[in-house]
């Protein structure tokens, strides 16, 4: 096995061991969405959804907490934390170079992401029928690309932020913004015009309506995966020019 190969498989381990993460990106999505799925009539289409069905609706939400939990929250401060212990810098003088490091924990984290969108989409249409997404290769780019987005994000976190704990402060106060504008807290379409047109240029915003576009079947505006792409790019270039691999 090659050192990519092992430092993925140790990352793994590692992510394993965190109950709480995992809890948290596979156990939260689903048990929103059962809650919300024995809701009577909730399984039907709703009006102040645009006619999407509710467990639909919530199970789209559910993949979008998962991307922006991670993205925002779990990238930047682990690998701030990798910072701050030196482990980066003590990786510079082994045959394993820190890049490799970071890539096999983005491909771990990437990893349970997609696994938690799977497992989703099964509980959704196992328990409550829910169609599968009438267009699954617009679904999976949008939900590679707004992967892409939120974890551009927080690896830009990761490189501005001097600490673990000042990681957190900068990717806590980019997730509730995200979670508002993007209508996890309750649906886009109840807010004003300016507040909705403000949310759809958001990463979370964006891949949400990619997301539950392609689901319905209802095609994906190009705005929305050329927002999710301009976050990708601009914040992963910004932040391999400012990334540290040593504590300033």
């Amino acid at each position: 096995m090659d050192g990519f190969g092992t430092l993925a498989l140790v990352e793994t381990r590692l992510f394993l061991r965190e109950k709480l993460a995992v809890l948290g990106i596979f156990a939260v999505p689903v048990v929103l969405l059962v809650g919300f799925g024995m809701i009577p009539g909730f399984g039907s289409a709703q009006k102040n959804l645009n006619g999407q069905i509710g467990t639909e609706y919530i199970a789209s939400l559910g993949i979008g907490i998962v991307l922006v939990s991670i993205g925002l929250q779990g990238v930047p401060m682990l690998i701030a934390q990798y910072r701050e212990r030196g482990i980066l810098r003590r990786l510079g003088v082994t045959p394993v170079r820190p890049l490799t490091l970071l890539t096999a924990k983005l491909a771990v984290y990437a990893g349970a992401a997609l696994a938690s969108a799977v497992m989703i989409i099964v509980v959704s249409r196992v328990a409550f029928h829910v169609p599968l997404p009438a267009q699954p290769g617009w679904f999976a780019l949008s939900l590679l690309v707004g992967l892409c987005a939120l974890f551009g994000l927080g690896m830009l976190v990761a490189s501005v932020a001097p600490t673990a704990r000042s990681s957190v402060a900068i990717g806590m106060a980019l997730f509730f913004p995200n979670m508002f504008l993007a209508g996890v807290y309750f649906p886009s379409d109840d807010m004003s015009p300016g507040l909705r047109q403000a949310g759809n240029f958001t990463p979370l915003g964006a891949a949400l309506h990619a997301i539950r576009d392609s689901w319905q079947g209802l095609g994906v505006r190009p705005e929305y995966l050329l927002v999710l792409a301009g976050y990708a790019l601009v914040t992963a270039a910004v932040a391999a020019r400012y990334f540290r691999w040593d504590r300033a």
